[in-house]
C-alpha cells in the first residue's frame, strides 16, 4: 500500500507544471553554439529537477558537471519539462534537435504510465523520437532511461509497460538504463514531500546511477 501511495502521488506532481524552471531551461537551451560537444537531456519534471532550490542540482548537471571535471569538456541542454508525456516530447523534439547533441537521454513515458496510455503508444512516440534523433544526427549517441508501471494498473498493463524500453533499445540499438530511480524510489528522506520527485541530496544519487551509463557513451 505504501508504494501504492508514492506512486499514486507521482500522477500528481509529475502532471505538474514548474513555469519558472521551465523558463530558466528554455534560456539554458538558446545557449550559444558553442565547439564544445553537447548532450541533450530529454525528459519530464525528474530531468528539470522539479521543486529543487537551483535547477543545477538536478541530475542532469550533476553528471554533465562530473564529465567535464573528467575531462569531458560536454555543453548540457536540459529539455526536461514538468508533466511532459511521450506525445508532448514528440511535439517539441524537432525544436530542441535545432541544437546538436553528441549524446541524446531519453527520459519519458511515466506520465502516459500514470494516465493509462496504451503501451504500444507510448512506444511508437518513443520509437519515432529516437528515430528522428538517428535520422538527424546519425553519429548521436543514445540513452534509453527506463520507467516502470504502478502496481495499480495490473500486472497486464505492467507487464507491457515494463517492456517498452528494454524491447526498443534492443531493436533500436540503445543504451539503456533500465530505472532511472532504483536508488530512491519509495526512500522517503530522499524524496520531496511528495514522496516522489527526488530532494537534492536524491538527485546525487540518480545522478550516480546514471553516470555510468554516460561514462561509457562518453568513451566512445
Amino acid at each position: 500500500m505504501k508504494l501504492f501511495w508514492i506512486l499514486l502521488s507521482l500522477f500528481i506532481f509529475l502532471s505538474c507544471s514548474d513555469s519558472s524552471k521551465e523558463t530558466k531551461e528554455e534560456t539554458k537551451k538558446q545557449e550559444s553554439g558553442s565547439s564544445e560537444p553537447r548532450i541533450i537531456f530529454f525528459g519530464d519534471s525528474l530531468t528539470a529537477g522539479y521543486g529543487l532550490l537551483d535547477y543545477e542540482e538536478a541530475w542532469p548537471h550533476l553528471v554533465t558537471n562530473r564529465l567535464r571535471a573528467e575531462g569531458f569538456p560536454y555543453q548540457i541542454t536540459n529539455a526536461g519539462v514538468s508533466g511532459d508525456t511521450t506525445s508532448g516530447g514528440l511535439g517539441r523534439i524537432d525544436w530542441v534537435l535545432s541544437q546538436t547533441p553528441d549524446i541524446f537521454v531519453l527520459e519519458l513515458g511515466a506520465n502516459d504510465m500514470l494516465r493509462g496510455i496504451a503501451p504500444k503508444v507510448t512506444r511508437a512516440n518513443l520509437k519515432t523520437m529516437v528515430q528522428k534523433v538517428k535520422s538527424t544526427y546519425p553519429d548521436c549517441k543514445i540513452l534509453l532511461i527506463g520507467m516502470r508501471a504502478t502496481p495499480n494498473l495490473g500486472k497486464k498493463y505492467a507487464a507491457e509497460f515494463d517492456s517498452i524500453y528494454p524491447d526498443l533499445a534492443k531493436e533500436e540499438s540503445l543504451s539503456l538504463l533500465p530505472f532511472l530511480l532504483e536508488k530512491v524510489a519509495t526512500i522517503r528522506k530522499l524524496n520531496q514531500k511528495d514522496g516522489i520527485h527526488p530532494t537534492s541530496d536524491g538527485h546525487k544519487l540518480v545522478a550516480e546511477t546514471v553516470y555510468p551509463y554516460l561514462r561509457k557513451l562518453a568513451d566512445k
